[in-house]
C-alpha cells in the first residue's frame, strides 16, 4: 500500500519497507513472546495489502466554510486532513468524496464532527453522521435525499438521539471453506474490521475439528461470527455474550443461516460459569438443561483484557481449548494458567490490522 499520508496520519504506524517487512516484524516479536509455550511453526495469515478495512471512523474537520475528513497526527500534533485512505475497502473509498460533496451541497455540515462507515464486501454501506446538535425533520429530509442519491443507509447521531434513514445494518456474506454464511452487522456494534482476515480466522479455528457428536461451549460469542460456522461441526452449541444487541443479532444470524442447534444466552462469563456449576440459578437459563450437554471443547474470543482467573480455570476443565486473542500480552498471561493442564499444539498469527503494531493470535490447546 502506498499512501501520501504515511508518516503523518496516526492510522498507520509501521510502513517503512512495505507490507512484507511489517508482517515479518510482527511474526518475530510474537515468536519470541510465545517461545515458552510453543516451539512449532506459526501459521501466518496475511491481509490484503490495501483496501482491507470494512469499518472505519473519520473526524470531520471544519476550516472556515469548508469541511474535510481528518485523522489524528501520528505524533499527536493535532490532525491530518485526509483526501485519500487506501486502508478502507473500495466501496468506502469510492463513497467518501461523493458523500462529503453531498453534505456540502445540502448544507448538512453544521456541527458535524464525525463520519463512521460500515460496509459489506458487496458494497452495502451504512454511514453514521455524528453531530454536536439536535437533528430535526429538515435534517432527516435532506439526509434521505443523500441516501437515495448515493444508494446508502444513513444514521444521524447526536446526544441522546439516533435517527435512522431506512435501516441501521448491512448484511455481510462470508466465504468459509467455499460455503457462504450471512451475517447482519448492526451500526455501532462490534464487527471484525478486516473481512478477508476474518474469513481466514474462522477457517483456521475449525480446521482441526472433525464432525463431533459432542457439544461446544463458547464464551464471548458476540453476534455469532464464529459460533454459526462452528455449529456444523458439533451436535449442539451453547454460547454466551453479555451484550443484549449482540445476542439479538446472533439469534437473527442463526436464522439467516438456517442453523438450529445453538442456544445463545445473554450472561456475563462469570454468571455463566456459576450457572454451569450450579452455584446460582438464573431465569435466563431456565429453559436450558445443562445436563443435556456433553461438552469437551471450549472456544473463547475475549476482549483485549483477556480472560479472568475464574474463566481460565473453568476453561481448563475442557479437553480442547480454541482461543482467539486480539491482545498478545493478555494471551501470554492466560496461557501461563492454561498451560498448567494443557499443551499448545497449534498457533496462528492473523494480520488483521496491517501497518500497525496490532495482531490477532490463535491458539489451540489439548489437555495433557
Amino acid at each position: 500500500m502506498n499512501c501520501k499520508h504515511f508518516g503523518e496520519c496516526g492510522a498507520c504506524k509501521i510502513y517503512e519497507d512495505g507490507y512484507a517487512a511489517q508482517l515479518d516484524q510482527k511474526l518475530k516479536i510474537n515468536q519470541d513472546r510465545f517461545k515458552d509455550f510453543y516451539s512449532g511453526d506459526f501459521k501466518v495469515f496475511k491481509s490484503p495489502t490495501q483496501n482491507y478495512r470494512s469499518r472505519s471512523e473519520f473526524k470531520i474537520w471544519h476550516i472556515e466554510d469548508d469541511i474535510f475528513y481528518a485523522m489524528n497526527h501520528i505524533e499527536q500534533k493535532g490532525v491530518v486532513l485526509i483526501d485519500e485512505c487506501p486502508q478502507v475497502n473500495t466501496h468506502i473509498e469510492a463513497l467518501m468524496p461523493k458523500l462529503l460533496k453531498k453534505i456540502k451541497e445540502k448544507n448538512l455540515g453544521f456541527k458535524l464532527f464525525g463520519a463512521d462507515f460500515l460496509s459489506s464486501q458487496s458494497g452495502e454501506i451504512v454511514v453514521s453522521l455524528l453531530y454536536h446538535r439536535k437533528l430535526d425533520e429538515d435534517w432527516q429530509s435532506l439526509a434521505k435525499e443523500i441516501a437515495e442519491e448515493l444508494g446508502i443507509y444513513i444514521i444521524g447521531r447526536s446526544r441522546k438521539q439516533k435517527l435512522v434513514i431506512t435501516q441501521d445494518y448491512i448484511t455481510e456474506s462470508l466465504n468459509i471453506n467455499n460455503e457462504l454464511y450471512k451475517f447482519k452487522y448492526i451500526e455501532n456494534s462490534f464487527t471484525q474490521p478486516n473481512a478477508k482476515v476474518n474469513e481466514q480466522m474462522i477457517e483456521w479455528a475449525i480446521s482441526s475439528l472433525k464432525d463431533s457428536n459432542k457439544d461446544l461451549l463458547e464464551l464471548y460469542c458476540g453476534a455469532g461470527n464464529f459460533t454459526i460456522p462452528f455449529a456444523k461441526k458439533f451436535n449442539k452449541v451453547l454460547a454466551t455474550e453479555i451484550s443484549k444487541s449482540s445476542i439479538n443479532a446472533a439469534k437473527n444470524n442463526m436464522l439467516l443461516n438456517n442453523v438450529d442447534n445453538i442456544e445463545f444466552v445473554r450472561m456475563s462469563v462469570e454468571e455463566f460459569v456459576q450457572a454451569l456449576d450450579g452455584v446460582r440459578e438464573f431465569r435466563r437459563m431456565k429453559d436450558i438443561d445443562i445436563n443435556d450437554y456433553e461438552i469437551n471443547t471450549i472456544f473463547v474470543d475475549p476482549p483485549r483484557s483477556g480472560m479472568d482467573l475464574a474463566s481460565c480455570n473453568f476453561s481448563a476443565r475442557m479437553d480442547n481449548i480454541i482461543y482467539i486473542s486480539c491482545n498478545p500480552e493478555s494471551l501470554v498471561r492466560d496461557l501461563e494458567i492454561l498451560c498448567k493442564t494443557h499443551k499448545v499444539f497449534d498457533m496462528a498469527l492473523f494480520d488483521q490490522f496491517p501497518y500497525t503494531n496490532h495482531v490477532e493470535m490463535g491458539v489451540k490447546l489439548k489437555r495433557f
